[in-house]
Order: C-alpha cells, then sequence, then structure tokens
C-alpha cells in the first residue's frame, strides 16, 4: 500500500489539518472571485485575523492591503466593492482586453474566447473526480469553481487520511497538484496582472496579490508531498 511520507509531516491528522487549512483558503478565495461582496461577507471578513508573515512576499502583500481596506470599509463600501468588481472582471467591452476576464479558456485561447478547451478539460476532470458542478451558472474553467476544486479536492484528502486511507490520500494529492500545475498556474499569473491594471480599490487589488502568494505556496506544499509519494 501507498503511504504518505510522515517525515514531511509528523503525522496524518496534522497532515489532515493542513488540508483543511488549505481548504479554507481556497473556499474564502472562490467566494470572493464568485460574486460580489455583500454586506454579511464584508463583516466576516473585518472580523478575521490575518496573517502578517507567511513567507510569502505577495501574500503578505496581499493581505496587507485587504486589511487596510476593510479596516476603515463602512456599509456603503459594498456598493464601491461592487462597482470595482464590475470594473475589474466583466468590463464595458467584449473584445476579450476590456477586463480580467476569470476564465481560463480567455488566457489559453488564441482569440480570447469562451467557451474553449479548457472549459472543456475541466468538464472532464469534474467527471473523473466523481464531481458534480452544483448550482453553477458560469462557464466551468471560471476562477472560482477552479478555486472551489481545490477546496473541495483537500477537504477529500483531509477525510481520507482521517480514515486512514493512504491510497486515496496520495490520489488526492497526486490529483492537486497535476491540476495546480496544468490549469491554476498555467493562467492566473496572466490574470493576476490585468486584475492589478483594472481594479481600483485596495481589496482587489489585494485580493489579486493574494491569490499569486497562495497558490506559490500552495505549489511547494504539494511539489514537497508529491515528491516523498514518488521517493
Amino acid at each position: 500500500m501507498e503511504t504518505l511520507d510522515k517525515n514531511t509531516v509528523d503525522d496524518a491528522q496534522e497532515l489532515a489539518s493542513l488540508m483543511d487549512e488549505r481548504a479554507r483558503t481556497y473556499g474564502m478565495l472562490a467566494r470572493l472571485f464568485r460574486v460580489e461582496v455583500d454586506l454579511d461577507t464584508l463583516r466576516e471578513l473585518q472580523a478575521m485575523r490575518f496573517p502578517t508573515a507567511t513567507g510569502n512576499a505577495a501574500a503578505d502583500e496581499g493581505y496587507h492591503q485587504l486589511y487596510d481596506y476593510l479596516r476603515t470599509a463602512w456599509e456603503d463600501s459594498v456598493t464601491e466593492l461592487a462597482i470595482d468588481y464590475v470594473r475589474t472582471f466583466i468590463g464595458h467591452g467584449v473584445n476579450g482586453y476590456s477586463a480580467a476576464y476569470p476564465y481560463e479558456s480567455v488566457y489559453t485561447s488564441e482569440r480570447r474566447l469562451l467557451m474553449q478547451e479548457a472549459r472543456a478539460e475541466m468538464l472532464a476532470t469534474l467527471r473523473e473526480n466523481e464531481l458534480k458542478r452544483g448550482e453553477w451558472n458560469e462557464a466551468e474553467d471560471h476562477i472560482a469553481l477552479q478555486l472551489e476544486f481545490m477546496q473541495r479536492m483537500s477537504l477529500r484528502c483531509a477525510e481520507a487520511l482521517r480514515a486512514g486511507d493512504d491510497d486515496a490520500a496520495a490520489n488526492a494529492v497526486r490529483t492537486m497538484d497535476d491540476f495546480l500545475q496544468k490549469h491554476l498556474l498555467n493562467w492566473v499569473p496572466m490574470l493576476v496582472t490585468d486584475m492589478r491594471l483594472y481594479a481600483k480599490t485596495l481589496f482587489y487589488q489585494g485580493l489579486a496579490q493574494l491569490l499569486t502568494g497562495f497558490l506559490q505556496q500552495d505549489e511547494q506544499v504539494l511539489t514537497e508531498l508529491n515528491d516523498s509519494l514518488a521517493a
């Protein structure tokens, strides 16, 4: 039976906790990219304690910018954020160059079109991992759904670890590492560049930085775990 290397993390329970933590961050990011921030979400974010030193410069800057925005935000900030969400992710044109369009197809297809190969690959990935799209009205290669996929696979890995199913946990790690390399890291850097171009609030500027830093950190985590499986 294939087992996860306990030299990387002390034991399965500690690794399961790490997977839970990853899932929470992926879930938060997915929510913020999926739709505009409403008042309940704003209050929830303001009550959170953000880390001050993660070891990654982009993540630290992202958390710092989010904190700076949230500490002075009030009810009317919801309207400001809604406007900036539209400006950042929807834009005002249809030529593929007027916003940070949150779809992998836009950044990986020759003519920056929706519903291209990346969407088909995402559908196949969901089917292969026996996941349903749920109540989702956007194309499957939307950044929020891709982040949600990582969230759900992290939770699946944590569940397998707690059940003592090392094979299932190892398979989940390989799936996440493969998805991160072939999808998220393949196009998110371009999305982030556009976000920093179009976003006007510190909130969405910070979200761009946080996404960059967190994916960089997660690449290190998954690479180390995946390498330990191959050793």
